[in-house]
């Protein structure tokens, strides 16, 4: 955070702090989106996937360490959203997901380079559009500021903490039923207060990945009270319209959704 910011930070009771965020975040930045044809070109690019998948099942595929037990070879012919860094996988892997979706602005301002280079399409947050390239690939989503489950992103999204809840609600949109959850470990071994910003000091335990969120990379504690509220906003919107979220993480601690083991999927 620079100086004159983080004295601010200081001096300011945190409740008004973090409102201000959100407003500065949700309403300042993301108002020139209405008149952006970066914004009209995404709003295009989503409605032409509205229920483009109807009667197709997807992996939305989470980061966590769990990744390291899992067969990931029969997901080549499978749907499947990637999040943030997951393509750190891809060489190994041998393909790469179909989407990815990526929402915070530190991953994308460190790492929009590694993300444009991947040639599938992606949604990226608003507030980060200056930090990548605006291609044929590239969707920009909008944020909403308060709790919801959006079945229209062309209208905004809510993040609910969590990049894989954005995924739940473009899935949705696109028609995918079920949406199959792996590596959504929902356990971190790094604790603090949710959403402080720190560098990594070293390996990361984290994710699937040692250099995930290597040493020097900035990134945000998580929020997992605020990401079970999404959940269940989630799974409550998928049963209304007859729709399931399954959950295949080995070992995971999120209890929202229906187990499944993974391997009888196939």
């Amino acid at each position: 955070m620079q100086p004159i910011k983080q004295t601010l930070a200081n001096m300011t009771p945190p409740l008004v702090w973090n409102a201000w965020r959100a407003i500065n975040h949700h309403v300042i930045r993301q108002s020139p989106s209405f008149v952006s044809p970066r914004h009209h070109a995404s709003v295009l690019r989503l409605r032409a996937l509205k229920d483009a998948y109807v009667g197709q099942r997807c992996f939305l595929i989470g980061n966590g360490p769990s990744l390291r037990q899992m067969d990931l070879q029969p997901l080549r012919h499978e749907y499947t959203f990637g999040l943030n860094r997951i393509y750190l996988l891809f060489a190994e892997l041998g393909f790469t997901t179909t989407f990815l979706v990526s929402v915070n602005t530190h991953v994308i301002e460190q790492f929009g380079r590694d993300i444009a280079a991947i040639p599938i399409p992606r949604f990226i947050e608003w507030g980060a559009r200056n930090f990548i390239p605006f291609d044929d690939r590239t969707i920009l989503l909008r944020s909403l500021l308060f709790p919801a489950f959006s079945t229209d992103p062309t209208r905004g999204i809510w993040q609910g903490a969590t990049v894989t809840y954005v995924a739940m609600q473009l899935a949705f949109y696109m028609g995918f039923n079920p949406v199959i959850l792996i590596g959504v470990d929902h356990s971190f071994v790094t604790q603090g207060d949710p959403h402080k910003l720190v560098v990594s000091q070293g390996d990361d335990p984290n994710h699937f990945a040692a250099n995930y969120f290597g040493k020097g990379t900035r990134w945000q504690l998580p929020d997992l009270e605020t990401s079970e509220i999404a959940y269940h906003l989630a799974r409550d919107t998928y049963t209304r319209h007859q729709r399931r979220i399954l959950d295949a993480t080995v070992g995971g601690q999120l209890m929202v959704f229906p187990k499944v083991a993974y391997e009888s999927l196939f």
